[in-house]
């Protein structure tokens, strides 16, 4: 089995796992529920209502408070729905399994034991870093 083969194979793997399974239903969901699309798309109506208002020569100062106040409002009603929670936990779980993933294999590209390499908490960004252990 070829290099190639062996990712296709990972790839297989990774699409039984439950975190994987729960992050697509959960996208699948919130593509099919249509008050979260339609929320979404008023708050894209919005943000270019904002863009447009920025644009102008003359700005209506008023207008862009209430055009952002309205994008505030509307942006935590989506982010705090159910549907959206569930989304973001699932993706969450899911980035990590596929992040411990890349991690490994990058411990492995730098010359690491396969069999006993351990990614570690630490990201990769060193801007939000504490320092190392």
């Amino acid at each position: 089995m070829d290099i190639i083969e062996l990712t296709r194979t990972l790839g297989a793997e990774i699409q039984k796992t439950e975190e994987y399974k729960r992050f697509m239903e959960t996208k699948e969901a919130n593509d099919k529920n249509e008050e979260l699309q339609k929320q979404i798309g008023d708050f894209n109506l919005l943000k270019m209502q904002l863009d447009a208002e920025h644009e102008r020569e003359e700005k209506d100062e008023a207008k862009i408070l209430e055009i952002n106040e309205k994008i505030v409002a509307l942006y935590n009603t989506i982010v705090s729905s159910k549907a959206m929670t569930d989304f973001n936990d699932a993706y969450a779980k899911y980035k990590e399994l596929t992040d411990k993933i890349s991690n490994i294999l990058l411990m492995c590209e730098n010359g690491e034991d396969p069999k006993t390499c351990e990614p570690s908490a630490c990201s990769g960004n060193c801007s939000s870093c504490g320092g190392c252990h």
